[in-house]
């Protein structure tokens, strides 16, 4: 015998059909006031970022000088970029530092983060002074360096007979980078640890209760297990201190003014100063074109990098 069962159309399951239509009626209705709110926003935007991109872009293929006459030069400007040898140094300078200064900032701020997630004392007091240098002013802090470089170091250098300090690093053509990189790492620790401290308290537990039972030593509970577990943080910290390096000036501004010679001129340096001082803006603009998309690509690459371990 066979039997049929009816259900109410009211309570009937809803067809591809209807969800198609309802996604296509009120699914997709906007309340204008979202709209109102983000033009505000997208207009800000478009002025202060779009507009001067776009312009700035347009005087790459000129002669302008940032005031007066110009006219069209075509793409000698991007030419001229990869024969200048000063260019060529201020890349060279400004990735050394940024890929010493990045590795050490990590390295360092690992460490700390590490001491201050264990069972110390004041734990909460050491994280706040460890946070200090990089609420204070670059400039300031730079300038503080510089002081000290030019006149407690070398009095040091002279005390115990090392020739290489009995001067200002600064004066040293050789030399000078690394107190640019002591000044940037110093400062920059801070915010990195801060990272590291919020991925270690991700970190449960019972892993390494487990680990311990198993005889695994504080190392091997490092290399295993603390490392692999934290690596989005580690990817983040490192495309964000390499990225924030690439692009020092308030350094060299206040140590080096890109001293001595060009020694210590980064990327972002030159092009201020020859860009708007130096009577260069249509070229020194093309160069910043260049240094934005190899920033881009290399960030994107870091990622791209830290997402493929991510999945081992």
């Amino acid at each position: 015998m066979m039997t049929t069962t009816t259900t109410d159309s009211g309570a009937r399951a809803a067809t591809p059909s209807d969800r198609r239509k309802d996604r296509g009626g009120r699914g997709r209705r906007i309340d204008p006031a979202f709209i109102w709110m983000t033009v505000p926003a997208a207009a800000v935007f478009t002025v202060l970022l779009t507009i001067p991109l776009l312009t700035g872009f347009f005087y790459t293929f000129t002669n302008s000088k940032g005031y007066g006459d110009w006219h069209f030069v075509g793409l000698t400007n991007y030419k001229n970029l990869f024969t200048d040898d000063i260019i060529w140094g201020s890349y060279l300078f400004t990735f050394k530092y940024a890929i010493v200064a990045s590795l050490l900032t990590n390295l360092i701020a690992l460490g700390l983060a590490l001491l201050l997630n264990s069972r110390i004392k004041a734990q909460s007091l050491l994280r706040g002074v460890f946070f200090v240098p990089y609420v204070l002013p670059v400039l300031v802090v730079s300038y503080i360096f510089s002081y000290l470089f030019t006149n407690n170091l070398p009095a040091i250098g002279q005390a115990l007979g090392w020739e290489w300090l009995s001067t200002s690093l600064l004066a040293n053509e050789d030399l000078a980078w690394l107190a640019i990189v002591l000044v940037g790492v110093w400062q920059a620790v801070a915010y990195n640890t801060i990272i590291y401290l919020a991925g270690l308290q991700t970190v449960p537990d019972e892993i390494y209760e487990a680990s311990a039972l198993d005889g695994a030593g504080p190392v091997r509970r490092l290399w295993s297990m603390t490392l692999p577990l934290i690596i989005p943080y580690m990817g983040i910290n490192m495309v964000l201190s390499f990225k924030g390096f690439l692009g020092v000036f308030d350094q060299i501004v206040a140590l080096t003014s890109g001293g001595p010679g060009t020694a210590t001129q980064s990327i972002s340096y030159l092009i201020f100063t020859n860009g708007f001082q130096g009577g260069e803006y249509a070229y020194q603009t093309a160069n910043g074109i260049i240094y934005f998309l190899i920033v881009v690509l290399l960030s994107f690459a870091q990622l791209r990098f830290t997402q493929s371990q991510e999945r081992v």
